[in-house]
């Protein structure tokens, strides 16, 4: 017998409910699924894997199956441990799944039908409950099931870059999540609802805090802070992460030095570790940023990297904790090519890590740029894991107004191919630790999550922390594939709706590095905030700090020359990728002035010249969000609107935006070219004059700058 459902006040479309919406499904999936949904079997009550079951099919089929202990019908859905008795009778093969994964499988039990969600443990039988929910709200038949998943990493890390003052570095949707100053007495709902989003998609960790550091992060006060959270996430699978500041002992604990190899610094990081892991007995470890940007860090004493993160590893091993070290370093000083820097200081360190010390590399090796080839680092240590750090917030891509779904993106790194161990030697197959055995393995993400009701500053954006947490699951999947799911679980199942806004998705990306920074330039944003163009701020304390020294345009052309003739930053690949790269005729378009700077006459392979072909892509990019608010137009009909209208603002905003830099760059670029535009491509609407008197002090995401414009 269903339970009658009672129903209440309608639910805002604002946002919030994610990609869990769980809104019921129309005829006939509805009498479909509740023949799969007749009865929840669960040999243990109060598992949260249960509550999502009742919650998710509560709302999907207007009422709750009851929970039973032993099935009695047809249409049952049993859950539970390989450990309880109920699943141990029907002899699955669990084995291979390890402690995080599930089989979800049709069975016939005690002549009844039924589907059985099964795992080692509990967050392995909650994975399977989202993703059997997730069969029904993207409308999957559910007979014949034989599902078996396991993650491909073992860490799939938010980063927070959340101060304790409540301001977000990089944020665009609001202030942190965490308020310090109601914890640990006061719990708000949104740490669980944060909980499950992140559980829905595989995600097991945060890190709470900056990578920039605060000492008083680590301090009791704080500490209790954390340790209520993590009570929070526990139940979820989610490990509490903290940053470390190198300096910690001087600024908190009184010490006079922070030196790696002094007997009381290592005291005293071993102390301070036993105190959290009192605290939060989960622990997951620290994630450091040292010697980069101004943070302290080793070489302040004369130590490498490696004696540095080892320091921390000591301390960490007897709990099973890890260091997450992170590779974004540069030099205090003027440096040939920024892009060679994290190789060449890390690459002679292979080997000389602690077992239990993870290096968090970048995609690319400047940073975060809308496109960029692979970091050298991948494949050239094989003895020391590297885990992969993309950006989720969208420093360099159009803040939160800009739809940029960054599937491609990640499905680009992650695909690219080092070739260090020939062909098939990809970015996840490092990661995943197939191609040099690495023991630890994982994936962060800088998180864009936010106060704000949508919780990422716009609707599109979701979009992209749900992909996030789906690649690190696997990151063999497809960028086309989960961004359906997620217009399906977030939006409509209607056809009409989905293949539109897939579409205007999967091409919105490459929009983006059209009118921004198209053919392998990078780094054109405004010095500090990174909002908008600024490829002519030259000056101030260092080049590399400014656009002129990535794009290295003047009278006779434009790119940077890293080939052999240049900076050889080609060199840091393998053999095979780096003679590809060096030779003009070989290097993919999309990196052509990354790794060459060319005449303004180059002949493209369009036939084009090379001016010619930066001003049609600075202009597709144009036409690009153009259509994409054309496609919006036509979506009304299918979507709340609430989130219509906000979207169909935004994408005003990005279009707006988009003509902005298209206009800007080509500008500026055609001051030195003295090159006309191609016949029937529109100049720029306002003078150069008028584009670099444009200023920008107050945008967000940048609380407590300096003159530094690469803080993270």
């Amino acid at each position: 017998m269903w339970l009658v459902c009672v129903s209440g006040t309608a639910h805002a479309e604002d946002g919030y409910d994610l990609w869990l919406r769980y809104r019921p499904v129309e005829a006939p999936w509805t009498m479909r699924y509740r023949a799969f949904a007749a009865e929840l079997v669960a040999p243990q009550d109060g598992t949260v894997a249960l509550a999502e079951l009742q919650r998710g099919l509560k709302g999907l089929l207007r009422a709750a199956p009851p929970v039973v202990h032993a099935i009695t019908r047809d249409g049952a859905i049993v859950l539970g441990k390989s450990s309880s008795p109920l699943i141990a009778a029907l002899h699955l093969d669990l084995e291979s799944i390890g402690s995080e994964g599930y089989v979800i499988r049709s069975a016939t039990i005690q002549g009844h039908r039924a589907t059985v969600i099964a795992a080692n443990s509990d967050v392995g039988v909650l994975y399977g409950s989202f993703h059997f929910l997730r069969l029904m709200q993207t409308r999957r038949p559910l007979g014949a099931l034989a599902i078996q998943e396991a993650p491909g990493l073992q860490r799939r890390i938010l980063d927070h870059w959340d101060n304790l003052d409540g301001t977000v570095e990089r944020g665009y949707a609001g202030a942190s999540l965490w308020d310090w100053q109601t914890l640990p007495d006061y719990l708000a709902p949104r740490y669980t609802d944060y909980a499950r989003a992140c559980a829905s998609i595989g995600i097991n960790g945060t890190v709470l805090t900056n990578v920039n550091a605060d000492a008083a992060s680590l301090t009791p006060q704080y500490l209790d802070k954390a340790a209520a959270l993590a009570r929070v996430f526990r139940p979820y699978g989610i490990k509490v992460y903290l940053s470390a500041r190198f300096s910690a002992p001087m600024e908190i604990g009184a010490l006079k030095t922070a030196d790696p190899q002094d007997p009381a610094v290592r005291a005293w990081w071993r102390a301070k570790v036993d105190e959290i892991y009192r605290a939060i007995p989960d622990f997951g470890g620290f994630l450091i940023k040292a010697n980069s940007e101004g943070q302290p860090g080793p070489q302040d004493y004369g130590r490498s990297h490696a004696e540095g993160a080892n320091l921390f590893a000591a301390a960490l091993a007897p709990h099973g904790g890890i260091v997450m070290w992170r590779a974004f370093v540069y030099s205090d000083h003027q440096l040939e090519d920024r892009a060679k820097q994290a190789y060449d200081e890390f690459a002679p360190l292979d080997g000389r890590f602690d077992s239990n010390v993870l290096l968090q590399v970048k995609n690319g090796p400047i940073d975060f740029q809308p496109r960029e080839p692979g970091h050298p680092l991948f494949g050239a240590m094989p003895k020391t894991p590297l885990m992969l750090e993309v950006q989720i917030t969208k420093e360099y891509l159009g803040f939160a107004s800009h739809l940029v779904y960054l599937g491609p993106l990640y499905e680009e790194t992650l695909r690219f191919d080092t070739l260090v161990r020939g062909p098939g030697s990809t970015i996840a197959h490092v990661i995943d630790g197939s191609l040099h055995g690495y023991a630890h393995t994982g994936m962060a993400g800088v998180s864009n999550v936010g106060v704000a009701r949508s919780w990422s500053g716009s609707q599109f954006n979701q979009a992209n922390w749900y992909v996030f947490g789906r690649f690190a699951w696997n990151p063999q999947a497809s960028a086309r594939e989960l961004a359906e799911e997620w217009v399906r679980m977030t939006f409509s199942n209607d056809v009409h709706f989905v293949a539109p806004a897939v579409n205007m998705m999967i091409g919105s990306r490459e929009a983006a590095v059209n009118y921004m920074t198209p053919l392998g330039l990078a780094h054109l944003m405004a010095a500090g905030h990174h909002y908008g163009p600024g490829p002519w701020q030259g000056g101030g304390a260092r080049a590399d700090w400014t656009p002129p020294y990535y794009h290295r345009a003047d009278a006779e052309g434009i790119g940077a020359d890293r080939g052999s003739g240049g900076s050889n930053a080609v060199s840091q690949y393998a053999p095979p990728l780096a003679a590809q790269f060096d030779d003009l005729e070989r290097t993919p378009e999309q990196y052509l002035l990354w790794f060459h700077h060319l005449s303004w006459d180059y002949r493209m392979a369009s036939g084009r010249t090379l001016w010619e072909e930066l001003v049609m892509h600075y202009t597709q990019g144009v036409e690009t969000v153009r259509g994409m608010r054309r496609t919006w137009e036509t979506l009304a009909p299918y979507v709340d609107a609430e989130r219509f209208a906000e979207t169909t603002a935004f994408l005003a905003i990005q279009e707006k935006e988009a003509r902005w830099w298209r206009d800007a760059c080509v500008a500026y670029f055609q001051s030195l070219s003295k090159r006309p535009l191609p016949p029937g491509l529109a100049p720029p609407e306002h003078t150069l004059q008028e584009y670099e008197a444009i200023t920008n002090q107050y945008a967000p995401g940048n609380p407590g700058w300096t003159a530094a414009p690469f803080r993270h």
